[in-house]
Order: C-alpha cells, then structure tokens, then sequence
C-alpha cells in the first residue's frame, strides 16, 4: 500500500504534466490504437501466470515450458498488430495510427519474455520487489513521455513512454528475478494448467469488450475529442481506486488460494478485505463525485472542463464496484474458473448492450448507461458468484453497511458546507476535504474491525519499509 501511494503520486504527477502539454486530440489518437493493444495484450499472458500462482505445487520443468508458451505467444500477437496497423488507420481514418500501432507491437516482443519471472515473484509474495520494479518503471515512463512531449512529439511522446516502461520493466524483472528456462518439454503436467489458464484468458477476452467497448463506439461514432475527454476522466477517476484495490487483489489471490479448504479462515480474511476495500474505495468515490469539477480543473486544466459530467457518473458508478470485484477473487482461489468464464460472458453482453443504449446520449449517456447496469446486474452476480463457497451474500451486504453509512453522513455534511458558502478558493476546497476526512475517519475509528486493522498497519509498517528500502 505504501508503494501504490508512490505510485499514485508519481501517476498523478504526470498526468497534471502531461495534460498541459498534450491535447485531448492526441489521448484520443493514442485511445483507439490502445484499445486493439489492450485486447491483443490479453492473451499475451494465456492465464499462465495465475496458473502458476494458484497451483499448490509446481516444478522448474513445468514453469519452463510455460515460459516459452508465454513467449512464442507474444511474439505471435506482436506480429499480428504489425500486420494489423494499417487495418486500424482505414477503420477510423487516421493514417497516423498505422505507424503508432506498428510501434507499440514492439512491446509485446519485450514484456512476454517476463511473465513467468513476475509470477514467481507474486508466489513468493515478493510484493516489495514487484513495487521497485513499477515504480522505476513508471519513472523512467515519466521521463521519455516529458521529454518528448516538450520537444513538441504530441502523441509520440505518450507512445514512447509506453515503450520506455516495457524495456525497463524487463530489465528490472531479470535483475531482481535471474531465474533461467530450461527447456521446453512435453509430459510436464501443465494440461491442467493450461485449462485453468484457458478459462481466464476467455474471461479476458469477453471482459475487454465491457471495459473497451464504450471507447471503440465512442472513437468510431462521436470522435477522438470526444474520446479524449472520456478516457482521460475515466484514467483520472480509476487512478486512485486501482492504487487501493491493485495490491489488495494482488496479495489476496495467493493467499486465499493456500485457505481454499480451511473455509473458517477463507472467510474471516475474505471478511476484513471486503472490510478494508470498502472502507477506503467509498470515501474516494463520494470525494470524486462531489468535487468533480474542482478535481478536473486543478489536475488536469481547463481544457478538460468537458470531462467534469463523465467523471461524476463514473464516480457514482463505481461507488461499490472496488468491492464487488472481489467475488472474481472468489471464483479464482476457489478453483471454479470455468464459472468465472461465464459470468464474464453475461457481464460483457450486459456492458456493451449499456454502452449501446447510451451511445444516442453522448459521452454523458454511455457513462450512465453503464452505471445502471452495474446496479442492475450487482444482486444476481453475488449469489452467482458465491454459490458453492464459503462465503455468502448477507455476509458480503454486511460489510459493507458501516463504510457505506459513514461515507454518506460524511458527504452529506461536507456537501452542506460546499453549497453553503460561495467561496470556490483553493483554502476552502482543502478545508472542504479536510471537513469529510475528518468525519468519516472519525465515524470509521468507531469500528472495531478498522482500528484492528490500523493497529496491525502501524505495527508491520517499520518492518515493511525496511525491507523495501533493502530491495532498492
């Protein structure tokens, strides 16, 4: 969590950098090239990594083998977007984009030759090591984009940093994990691996059609300002949410795996991470929902004024959706992948028919739409998702009660004393922020389970910081 609130201030940092020296016309060219890099890279991986992490007992010769399918299959999908590049340009009539996709096929080549090192890195719960590697990658990513951009490359710049962060992310994963494949051999025992694997790559595949399908309607039928402005509110929203719920999934996931068949100890550490999620993700959206206009202004200019509606749906949105991703967490220590394919399956149907009803409305009705369905889909989806496992649909509501009623309160007073004064300074947008803190972590210490949590956070921190400094 430490190493996430870097990264967040770091990704922060740039974004503010970067937005005052691009235009949403270059986030918007580089969003439609994203969105075939974004599928292709999810097959990148095949599941193979997960693989590696869930399985209780694995050997060199298997995790070998897996290693050059993930490799043999990147460099497929490289080419693949090389050949593909100008198919892209004539869809959306930008011959720009043949020679920008044509360079980010050169990141497959890269990062598929790590797949396997960072999973051995997450079995071994080397989080530590995996958060210098993000964060000096995301650096020098910072760096190259700036660069670049103040040179006046415009959307070359955000495809250089892209570039930048797979060459060093590949350079720090071999430095910190210098294990070497042997050979590729058959009779291994990975049949079952690549099962596993195979059900999380087809849930990857429909998934990528609920989370990239509003960007293709919008890039193709609204246009790449339009684009522009959704994307970038969406990275602003998500940039704090994903840097709560990323090392919490990423901790979670081998750990509720080892408890698959200890369910009274599955379900207390199931209970306090729904706990800890809920409790730092709903205070994050209602702050995002209420200062929208304040948040897009000072971070990203006035420029980006365009984006201030998009950002407060997607807040509402995903008032509980950190939480609720959880149950995909369920399904994979579980062992029941073949479930978590098709749930995807419905969920993706579900999201791309939102996006289509909304697109008639603009970037304002896509974001609603969406919102929407993630309500009407959310009841169905947990009894689904918890059928046959420890866990239970009260048990997951209770939790998040508490969190949800003191976020509430909280906004409801801080939003009494926003609208009642005039002021718009930057003094009383603090002294706002402070106001919702201060009551919802007042409202939050009540909870025996959050000062729990606090005390066991204030007591590992020196120990985690120690070794953290040690790795670097």
């Amino acid at each position: 969590m430490t190493a996430q609130g870097i990264q967040f201030a770091l990704n922060l940092a740039g974004t503010m950098v970067l937005a005052r020296l691009l235009t949403p016309n270059d986030y918007g060219l580089i969003g439609m090239v994203t969105i075939v890099v974004n599928f292709a890279a999810m097959f990148k991986d095949a599941g193979l990594s997960m693989a590696t992490v869930q399985k209780e007992c694995i050997s060199h010769e298997q995790i070998s083998t897996l290693f050059w399918l993930n490799v043999l299959i990147s460099v497929s999908l490289g080419l693949c977007v090389l050949v593909g590049s100008p198919l892209l340009a004539w869809f959306y009539g930008r011959p720009e984009l043949t020679a920008v996709t044509a360079a980010l096929s050169v990141s497959f080549l890269i990062s598929g030759l790590t797949i396997q090192h960072q999973a051995l890195l997450r079995r071994h719960m080397r989080f530590g090591t995996l958060a210098v590697i993000h964060i000096f990658s995301y650096v020098f990513n910072l760096i190259v984009a700036i660069l670049l951009a103040l040179l006046g490359w415009r959307y070359w710049a955000l495809v250089g940093g892209t570039l930048a962060t797979a060459l060093s992310s590949t350079l720090l994963t071999f430095f910190f994990c210098p294990w070497m494949p042997g050979q590729m051999k058959k009779g291994t025992g990975v049949r079952g691996m690549l099962k596993f694997g195979g059900h999380l790559t087809g849930f990857n595949f429909v998934n990528y059609f609920a989370r990239n399908g509003d960007n293709l309607l919008i890039g193709k039928f609204v246009g790449a300002d339009a684009l522009g402005l959704y994307a970038k509110a969406y990275q602003l929203f998500m940039m704090p949410i994903t840097q709560v719920r990323a090392p919490l999934e990423h901790v979670a996931i081998p750990v509720l795996s080892s408890l698959q068949n200890q369910p009274v100890r599955y379900i207390k550490y199931y209970q306090r991470l729904i706990d800890i999620t809920a409790s730092l993700t709903i205070p994050l959206t209602l702050y995002c929902a209420i200062e929208a206009d304040f948040l897009v202004r000072i971070l990203l200019g006035r420029q980006w004024l365009g984006a201030v509606s998009v950002f407060r749906i997607l807040a509402i949105a995903a008032l509980i959706q950190p939480t609720v991703s959880t149950r995909s967490l369920v399904l994979i220590s579980q062992g029941f992948s073949d479930r978590y394919l098709y749930f995807g399956v419905f969920n993706a149907i579900l999201a791309v028919t939102s996006f289509l009803f909304g697109l008639p409305f603009g970037i304002e009705g896509v974001a609603a739409a969406y919102a929407i369905a993630n309500y009407v889909i959310l009841i169905p989806s947990l009894f689904y998702c918890f059928h046959r496992t420890p866990v239970t649909v009260s048990l997951f509501m209770k939790a998040l009660i508490s969190p949800m009623l003191a976020g509430m309160l909280a906004a409801g007073c801080a939003m009494l004393m926003k609208y009642g004064s005039a002021g718009d300074s930057l003094i009383a947008h603090i002294l706002f922020a402070g106001i919702f803190i201060g009551i919802y972590g007042g409202l939050s210490f009540c909870r025996k389970s959050i000062r729990e949590t606090s005390g066991l956070l204030l007591k590992g921190l020196p120990i985690l910081c120690g070794r953290a400094v040690k790795v670097a």
